[in-house]
């Protein structure tokens, strides 16, 4: 009889979900703590508990991109010091993209090691997106470094705090390296709030319950996991299955860049390999092994039990292989800025591969790109400098029995919001001249793909700068089971004096002056099913809430509409075919 075994149900229930209430409470407490609108508007960080192992109990995600990346974290810190060399007070620094739980250097993590009776029982663990490393670009993260010694500044997993003291040299480091000071180092006293939150939460776990009953009960929470993922795995169609796509850019005219994987389901494993895809880039577009798997993790929760509490039972079975130096598992020191243009591929080539045997959990082709942008400059009344940093919405894919969603973060962004057009506009020095859907028609099917939006700003004074990336701006994103394909994403600068810069995916410090407009588009997602079969009053009303043409109704879906009326005037002979 095992020791999880020995504690009646009730108990080890109560303790599983207190473990996980705790995960959410120290999300809540960095939320509502920080300074920056990336972390309290946008959501984007993650917070959680591992065990005294680094394996992950439980987390609490703004972005899904950081599913595993705590569990690298703490098992770095663990690497370095050894339980030997962690104490009661200590606060652990890290942003390493190649080791140590990284994906860029802006997503900085603070590893809190939790003692019960001196003995090392769990660690509290945070990842959040700092406004400002340094770097050599305003926002630390840029579209053309070549090396990562131009993103900002390396923390290589060092004490922040050491026994309860902190490291004043490291902070005054920090204040005197970035750009906006007191946003970075508000946002590292709301993390190191969010850690003490868990320390102290745990702590009254373990003096309620006992030690050995958490324990037990943490044990119970992995094996439990492990089982359920089996359960889901063992309802898959057990096979081997194949995709290809491209990465568009490297930030300098390069690519595309080729990149692929197998994957291979049987009843115990579900194995992702990845080796094939292209060397990683002279460009910031790598991602590293652990975004890479965090990736992975994403979709891998989507086609098994998207509803499960995320822990590391969760994922073992499985696994992930891919080359070294690839664009998918880059090495020191490759640029790894931008990553998510590359990491996303770690989803969506699993999802592309298994959408057309699994087509009731996967849907067509989506956004794909986090669409991020930097704008900064000076505030026209206050005269301070401000900085945006925010990621774009965009269209998901149709399924199989339903329309794709509209206006919505990609895979990699997960349950995170924009910055409000209020908010934008009170704080920086813009004006948002139009926030809408995009509805162009792409994206055709039985089921048709969700439109992306455009959201354009107006500097309202001179000297502002503006950095953009966005991928799936000429591979669009893919229809399925005879859907088309939808549009992509597109950067488009408009002078205030009427020149119009051309249309662009990505690009680095485009100078902006007053009037000037810069007009973001993000995709259309891809269709399901042949368009023919649409039903003939979802195009009317298609048609009548904008979101196709006269002429694509008829081309497109088969119906020609009197536009005085309203009314469907007549069926093409193609559409006439289809019966």
């Amino acid at each position: 009889m095992t020791t999880g075994s020995m504690i009646d149900p009730f108990t080890r229930e109560i303790v599983k979900d207190s473990l996980v209430a705790i995960g959410e409470e120290m999300f809540y407490s960095l939320a509502r703590t920080s300074m920056s609108p990336i972390i309290y508007e946008v959501l984007d960080f993650a917070s959680g508990l591992t065990d005294a192992k680094g394996q992950l109990l439980t987390q609490g995600n703004g972005v899904t991109g950081f599913i595993g990346m705590l569990t690298f974290m703490v098992k770095n810190t663990l690497d370095k010091f050894g339980p030997e060399g962690l104490h009661p007070g200590d606060v652990i620094i890290l942003n390493d993209p190649y080791g140590g739980g990284g994906s860029h250097l802006s997503d900085v993590g603070l590893v809190m090691p939790i003692f019960h009776e001196g003995e090392l029982v769990a660690f509290a663990a945070n990842k959040a997106h700092w406004t400002e490393v340094g770097g050599k670009d305003p926002g630390s993260w840029t579209t053309d470094s070549t090396e990562i010694y131009q993103e900002g500044l390396q923390f290589p997993t060092i004490k922040l705090f050491n026994k309860g003291e902190i490291n004043q040299a490291l902070i005054d480091l920090i204040e005197a390296n970035v750009r906006f000071p007191n946003l970075s180092l508000g946002d590292m006293w709301a993390q190191i709030a969010g850690l003490r939150t868990g320390e102290r939460r745990f702590g009254e776990l373990c003096n309620k319950y006992g030690k050995q009953t958490v324990q037990a009960s943490i044990d119970f929470l992995l094996d439990h996991g492990e089982q359920v993922s089996r359960q889901q795995l063992s309802l898959l169609p057990a096979g081997v299955y194949e995709a290809e796509d491209e990465v568009e850019d490297d930030g300098f005219g390069n690519g595309p860049f080729p990149v692929r994987v197998k994957v291979t389901i049987t009843a115990d494993e579900f194995i992702c390999d990845f080796r094939g895809s292209h060397p990683q880039v002279k460009g910031p577009m790598n991602a590293s092994y652990t975004a890479l798997v965090s990736s992975v993790r994403t979709i891998f929760l989507a086609v098994t039990n998207p509803s499960q509490d995320v822990n590391d039972g969760v994922f073992r079975p499985l696994r992930v292989i891919t080359d070294r130096k690839s664009i998918l598992s880059a090495e020191r020191p490759a640029a790894v800025s931008t990553y998510w243009e590359s990491m996303q591929f770690g989803a969506e080539l699993v999802w592309k591969a298994l959408a057309p045997v699994i087509p009731d959990r996967l849907n067509a082709g989506h956004l794909l790109s986090v669409c991020g942008i930097i704008l900064s400059g000076v505030h026209p009344v206050t005269q301070e400098p401000y900085l945006i940093v925010e990621p774009s919405v965009g269209g998901w894919g149709a399924g199989s029995d339903m329309d794709g969603l509209a206006g919505q973060f990609c895979i990699g962004d997960g349950e995170t919001y924009n910055v409000p057009v209020e908010v934008a506009e009170a704080r920086y020095g813009i004006r948002v001249d139009e926030y809408s859907l995009t509805a162009d028609g792409a994206g055709a099917g039985e089921f048709r793909g969700g439109s992306g939006v455009i959201r354009t700003y107006r500097t309202l004074s001179d000297g502002h700068s503006f950095s953009g990336t966005f991928g799936r701006h000429e591979i669009v994103p893919w229809g399925l089971n005879g859907g088309l394909a939808g549009s992509g994403n597109v950067i488009e600068i408009r002078k205030a004096d009427g020149r119009q810069v051309q249309q662009l995916g990505i690009c680095a410090r485009v100078p902006l002056d007053q009037g000037d407009v810069v007009r973001l588009i993000t995709a259309t997602g891809g269709g399901y099913g042949n368009p023919l079969l649409r039903p003939a009053d979802k195009v009317l009303a298609d048609w009548k809430d904008g979101y196709i043409s006269l002429e694509q109704a008829r081309d497109l879906y088969g119906l020609v509409i009197d536009p005085a009326t309203g009314h469907l005037e007549q069926i093409t002979a193609a559409r006439a075919a289809l019966g």
